[in-house]
């Protein structure tokens, strides 16, 4: 299998299974209910990590929480809460959203709160180093001794001098490493410098090194976190001796109106809503239909069609008899060892159904949490007649007694479908 590396620009071969194959993907921070787009690394993980699974490898998925953060202590500060306790409830809420995904949970699952003192440590290294230095309690690391700063991003020295404006700083583009306590700030831990917490980028290569080791496969995340985030957890873990992530997958962003969603913005479906009104099927074939890498758009045309696919695959075991396809399971493994190309694995999927290959199908469709009806079961005799009074009442061109017939049917949690040749089939929904 192959991967793309943003930090080589090519695509990278894993070793052959069953080697181990260590990940580390960047979860939320918490502090509010995650959006539709903060899903997108979680379900991409999540796949990745049984489909390496399923073709022999020895996967490990650590999927971090930021529960310490200036975004929390500012939201919990608005809400009139403490932010231990905003965090411990955002945390509880991103627990449940995933988890109705239906994908299961990964391997670890880290908080920052229980990994300080690693992180403490940590830093303590850097400044034995001379890569770090204290300030007024706060740590900061020394960019310009670290020669291969920008090269995962290709960030310029003006984007680097912007990244964290501070007084304290010997040189404008150094990043926080430790934070002295502010008075706003209603938690803290006891550290060589004072007491404090954290920057955000030490978190996670603190995180890392501890549930996967110094070296390990792939590090994932969205594009956004490119710059500066993953270029300054690259600084800070090599900094110290440290091989850390080999390759580094980054996710494209979701869009709502041709804009990245973002919580910042404003411009957010939470996930919480989108299983709500869509249910988690929907979700997932949506994301299968855009490569990893690729920008999505997020729209309820784009959501109504993900459901309708959603719903054909749960049908394909009532469907005409198998006939030959031209894609094996070596097709469909081809496409995803080749950069985890999902719309290619999707296609084939379609092609397996609409031949009746519901063996393949529901092998393929696992990867990605998805199964086909397994009860068989039939729509009751009445509505078998009010699809047959309706396909008679589209062919005399009776279109609004049609749609009248289709609302009825939908009424009683089914959904007729029409097919090629002028037949329908009726399908009991699933959301």
């Amino acid at each position: 299998m192959r991967l793309y590396s943003s930090y080589s620009r090519r695509k990278e071969d894993l070793a052959p299974p069953p080697a181990p194959i260590g990940m580390y993907f960047c979860g939320p921070t918490v502090y509010q209910r995650i959006h539709v787009g903060n899903a997108r690394p979680f379900i991409v993980s999540m796949w990745l990590r049984r489909w390496l699974e399923l073709s022999g490898y020895q996967a490990r998925l650590v999927l971090n929480v930021t529960d310490i953060n200036d975004k929390i202590y500012d939201a919990a500060r608005a809400q009139g809460i403490g932010s231990a306790e905003l965090a411990r409830r955002a945390t509880q809420w991103y627990l449940e959203d995933t988890s109705a995904l239906g994908l299961g949970r990964p391997d670890v699952e880290p908080l920052a709160t229980e990994t300080v003192p690693e992180i403490v440590t940590l830093i303590g290294e850097l400044m034995a180093k001379d890569l770090a230095y204290e300030s007024g309690g706060d740590v900061y690391f020394r960019v310009a001794r670290f020669p291969d700063y920008g090269r995962l991003s290709g960030a310029r020295l003006e984007d680097i001098v912007a990244q964290e404006p501070g007084g304290r700083k010997e040189d404008a583009q150094d990043f926080a490493l430790w934070k002295a306590n502010k008075p706003h700030e209603d938690t803290w831990w006891p550290s060589p410098w004072g007491r404090g917490r954290p920057g955000w980028h030490i978190e996670c290569s603190a995180m890392a090194e501890k549930h996967l080791g110094p070296r390990f496969d792939i590090h994932g995340g969205g594009l956004d976190l490119r710059f500066p985030h993953h270029e300054n957890e690259i600084a800070q873990s090599r900094g110290v001796g440290r091989e850390f992530a080999r390759l580094w997958t980054h996710n494209g962003m979701l869009e709502l109106r041709a804009e990245k969603m973002s919580k910042a913005v404003g411009n957010v479906v939470s996930l919480r809503a989108a299983l709500e009104s869509w249910g988690h099927e929907a979700i997932l074939v949506f994301f299968l239909n855009a490569h990893y890498r690729s920008a999505v758009e997020y729209s309820g045309t784009a959501m109504e069609a993900a459901r309708s696919q959603a719903a054909d695959f749960r049908a394909a075991a009532r469907v005409a008899e198998a006939r030959a396809s031209a894609f094996t399971w070596d097709s469909f493994r081809a496409a995803l060892d080749d950069d985890f190309d999902t719309p290619r694995a999707l296609s084939i999927l379609h092609a397996w159904r609409a031949a009746g290959q519901v063996e393949l199908l529901g092998r393929g469709l696992h990867v990605f949490g998805l199964a086909i009806d397994a009860d068989g079961a039939e729509a009751p005799p009445d509505l078998q007649r009010l699809a047959e009074a309706r396909q008679a009442a589209r062919q005399r061109r009776d279109f609004g007694e049609a749609d009248r017939l289709r609302s009825e049917i939908d009424r009683f949690g089914w959904e007729v479908q029409d097919v090629a040749g002028g037949a329908f089939r009726l399908v009991r929904k699933t959301c």
